[in-house]
């Protein structure tokens, strides 16, 4: 089995559902960190979805607040995204948010 670090980025430049990462086939990750920057100064919030492989949406995050000009992680713990499930993200305000996602690949 192969192990890569990698990351995802996203500027959430509107309030579209955005995908942040999708794991590829033959393939595990461990997200290591969710780190939320928000470039405004007023707070915003963000939700975090994952879908499966039958197009089932579950919620990560839930209208998570980001506090104006700050950085937050939001991961305590690592999250597990399995073979083709897709890690989403949401943000309630646009041209405000900035995701980056640090994962280990697992093949």
């Amino acid at each position: 089995m192969a192990n890569n670090y990698k990351n995802s980025k996203v500027d959430l430049a509107n309030t579209d559902v955005t995908t942040l990462y999708t794991a590829p086939s033959a393939t595990q990750a461990i997200i290591k960190s969710l780190l939320v920057s928000n470039d405004s100064g007023s707070a915003d919030t963000i939700t975090v979805t994952i879908t499966d492989s039958a197009a089932a949406v579950f919620s990560v995050y839930k209208n998570e607040e980001v506090g104006a000009l700050s950085t937050k992680e939001l991961l305590s713990q690592p999250l597990i995204i399995m073979e083709s499930e897709i890690l989403k993200v949401t943000a309630a305000s646009a041209n405000r948010l900035h995701v980056v996602a640090s994962y280990l690949e697992i093949t």
